[in-house]
């Protein structure tokens, strides 16, 4: 049965404790000084490490050198971003174009049949797939005919392998039961429905109205038509989210009990996102109550039996994540955590970064300039980087650390040819705090991360990253708690 958690003091926040059903409380000083900003290293170096020098020629020379590598016909990732919204959802950070016109849905599709036969190019024909995912924007926004018509042309460009996991992000005002049988009849069985919040207040103050009763409608037709895992998007710290009020929320998608949660900090940057802009800053919660918010979710979904996958990650226990958690086949790429095997990204869209080998790309991020690239038959790639030796030895240990928990340094000394403990001695010097902390282990074989080092372990996996630790440019980040 499930309960709804005690609240904590304001001086205490909730952690998992290392049997993983009981709750241990945290002093506050630790969250002030481990929950600053930092990356979420869905890469390794980070996107904002990109550089314009990288372009076409440099992303089709990874290209050309995959061809002729051993990895050719490794199975690839593919990502579709489609940047359109009907409404603006003021919280929103992400590429996206709000409109009314649907007739721009048809035209972006002809945009990205000629990014896709650019890839074929590259690739060759029918290139294997093993991971697809359409996010957004609101990738929605498309018509029944035209999501078919986009699912026909990947199809017909790349391999659908068998067991593929293809996800797709929705916003529940977008879908009915037929749609989501039109998805499912397309080949999708994995969707994630942004919720965000259920109380009214905080829906219009962030203009994102959509009712409890609506959304566990379409819970219920999701798994009466099988689909293999439905996902839900909380934001925490949104304008007049109280502990009350949230404690509701919360209550409610226990209710609904989804396979997996994703709980997001909300990050208040309206001098770099427009659309915040209109969020007043009075409206938003103290610190202090945001870290109620925090504890108050991790507390109530481990107590309704969800594991903690990593960061800001939940997921039931026969989920397929908690079980390649468990088995220590966890990956990162940009869709997030995944039990996919690390491999190459193909980014398809406006602001789609890829990945080929050691090397990273990111398309154009306005649709002028992406329409205008492609018009030329020419790659839409406007920066990206190449991973030196050094970045390809820490992405190595930040995704260790990341994905399964534990740095193990005769894996890591086999792989790159190193001594970690000389080659990171200054970083191991480094986690002494955090090691007093009660957040790793460090011993003469490996790093470990303990059951309440998992909510602060992008705090961790920073100490190892050169870029972040050269400049200390934490601003640029989202909160880690």
């Amino acid at each position: 049965m499930n309960s709804e958690p005690s609240r904590p003091s304001s001086s205490t926040a909730f952690a998992r404790s290392a049997g993983g059903a009981a709750v241990q409380f945290l002093p506050p000083a630790l969250l002030d000084r481990l929950g600053s900003a930092g990356p979420r290293y869905t890469s390794y170096p980070t996107a904002d490490r990109f550089v314009e020098a990288h372009g076409p020629q440099q992303h089709q020379q990874a290209l050309t050198q995959r061809a002729q590598g051993p990895g050719r016909a490794a199975p690839l990732s593919v990502y579709v971003h489609v940047p359109f919204c009907e409404s603006l959802c003021y919280y929103c950070a992400c590429n996206k174009i709000v409109t009314k016109h649907k007739e721009r849905g048809a035209e972006y599709l002809d945009l990205l049949d000629a990014e896709i036969e650019l890839w074929v190019r590259g690739l060759g024909p029918r290139a294997a797939v093993s991971q697809l995912h359409l996010g957004g924007g609101t990738p929605t926004f498309l018509s029944d005919a035209e999501l078919g018509r986009l699912a026909a042309r990947l199809r017909e460009a790349f391999d659908w392998l068998p067991g593929i996991e293809a996800s797709i992000e929705i916003d529940p005002r977008t879908v009915t039961r037929d749609r989501l049988v039109h998805l499912l009849g397309l080949g999708f069985n994995r969707i994630s429905f942004g919720v965000q919040d259920f109380d009214a207040k905080v829906q219009q103050a962030v203009h994102r109205v959509q009712t409890f009763e609506s959304v566990a409608g379409l819970m219920v037709d999701a798994r009466d038509l099988g689909f293999a895992s439905v996902n839900l998007d909380l934001i925490c710290g949104l304008p007049l989210q109280t502990p009350a009020s949230f404690a509701h929320t919360l209550a409610q998608v226990v209710q609904l009990r989804p396979d997996r949660i994703a709980l997001y900090a909300y990050a208040h940057l309206p001098q770099r996102f427009k659309a915040q802009r209109r969020i007043h800053s009075a409206d938003l919660p103290p610190a202090d109550v945001r870290l109620h918010l925090h504890a108050d979710a991790i507390a109530a979904f481990l107590a309704a039996g969800y594991e903690h996958i990593g960061m800001d990650h939940f997921a039931l226990p026969d989920d397929a994540l908690a079980q390649a958690k468990r088995q220590g086949r966890l990956h990162r790429n940009f869709q997030g955590y995944t039990v996919q095997p690390d491999g190459d990204l193909i980014g398809l869209g406006v602001s789609a970064i890829s990945r080929v080998g050691p090397t990273f790309a990111q398309n154009a991020k306005t649709l002028e300039e992406y329409a205008d690239a492609l018009a030329q038959r020419q790659w839409p790639v406007v920066r990206g980087i190449v991973s030196t030796r050094d970045d390809l030895v820490r992405r190595a240990a930040i995704m260790a650390l990341m994905c399964q928990g534990r740095l193990d340094f005769s894996a890591l000394a086999a792989a790159h040819l190193i001594d970690p403990r000389t080659y990171f001695a200054a970083e191991l010097g480094a986690l002494a705090t955090q090691e007093a902390d009660g957040l790793v282990t460090v011993h003469d074989q490996a790093v470990e991360v303990t059951p309440l080092g998992w909510f602060f372990v992008r705090s961790i996996a920073a100490v190892f990253d050169r870029h972040l630790q050269a400049d200390r440019a934490r601003e640029r980040y989202s909160k880690i708690i």
